[in-house]
């Protein structure tokens, strides 16, 4: 959790298709640690308190704007402000003419100035989306990730228990898979969680007597997808006939993953399950309890029982 990412300005300036006005050095080598976004306004007024220079720099309108109706010697005193204290880049919005004045500064003190055609705030919302995606932080585990009727569901248990088989079942009859045997998720936010294959290993499947399969070209393109967000977690474990199984759906068990609360289910594995359907069932269920339904306490009214309090139950999911 503690480690650091990075993402070269390269990269985004090829993403969003950004117009390159002045480097220092290769874009490649200038890197891009955080996801947060600034607004230099108050900078350039000479407030410099709790300025982040790792923080990409936006102008637009009234920026420039107010740089313009100032005289020249006030004009220099606010962009040393700002620029003295090395941002990480500059980017002009909206396609709006950058002064000479301007890009010397840029040059002096060897900050990126860039330019983009698109508005301030869309610019800012796709950035900011984008860096909280490449910057967030992650985890590689054992696991398989599947899309089943647009919910993310991620399989977990020991080797051999059947996950990958499972998933093949699940893309015949319609569904995507993410990630097979590594798993890398993202903290994209406080609730949020985005799973991904590693590229190296991406679209293969490991099927135990058959070997490696390339899912994309034997299913098709339809049978795959990059990445999804992991809406529940689908712990797989052998029978254990001691164990006293959740019948009835009362209690809430979660999988804490990167300090993000996912709902989780364990199912038992004996000979004859289809865990395929089992799997579809349990993502059309976690859909209907998102959607504020729970078959569970519904059957419990109908009986005319009384209602009993749901228990929030926390399970381990990498015991394997």
């Amino acid at each position: 959790m503690g480690q650091t990412y990075s993402v070269s300005l390269e990269k985004i300036i090829e993403l969003h298709n950004l117009e390159v006005v002045y480097l220092p050095k290769e874009a490649e080598k200038i890197l891009i640690t955080t996801a947060e976004i600034n607004r230099p306004g108050i900078v350039l007024t000479g407030y410099t308190d709790y300025f982040d220079p790792l923080r990409i720099q936006i102008l637009g309108w009234t920026e420039l704007g107010f740089l313009l109706n100032m005289n020249d010697d006030e004009r220099e005193k606010a962009l040393g402000y700002w620029l003295s204290l090395r941002p990480a880049a500059a980017v002009v919005t909206r396609g709006l003419e950058i002064p000479d004045y301007f890009v010397e500064a840029c040059k002096k003190y060897e900050v990126p100035l860039l330019k983009t055609q698109e508005e301030t705030s869309p610019f800012l919302a796709a950035l900011i989306a984008y860096l909280n995606k490449e910057l967030a932080p992650r985890i590689t585990r054992h696991g398989v990730l599947v899309e089943v009727y647009g919910e993310g569901v991620l399989i977990t248990g020991e080797s051999g228990a059947g996950k990958s088989e499972a998933a093949i079942e699940l893309i015949k009859r319609g569904h995507r898979l993410i990630a097979d045997d590594a798993v890398e998720i993202r903290k994209i936010s406080d609730k949020t969680l985005m799973g991904n294959s590693p590229s190296n290993i991406r679209h293969f499947v490991e099927l135990r007597g058959i070997g490696i399969i390339d899912a994309r070209r034997i299913f098709g393109m339809g049978a795959v997808k990059p990445s999804e967000k992991i809406d529940m977690v689908i712990q797989l474990e052998a029978w254990d006939s001691t164990k006293a199984y959740d019948r009835l759906g009362l209690d809430n068990e979660y999988a804490n993953i990167l300090d993000v609360r996912v709902p989780a289910i364990t199912v038992p594995i004996t000979p004859g399950r289809n865990l395929a359907v089992i799997v579809e069932t349990a993502a059309m269920n976690n859909r209907q309890k998102k959607m504020g339904y729970n078959a569970a306490k519904d059957l419990m009214i109908s009986l005319g029982m009384e209602e009993m309090q749901p228990q929030d139950i926390e399970v381990d999911v990498w015991q394997s």
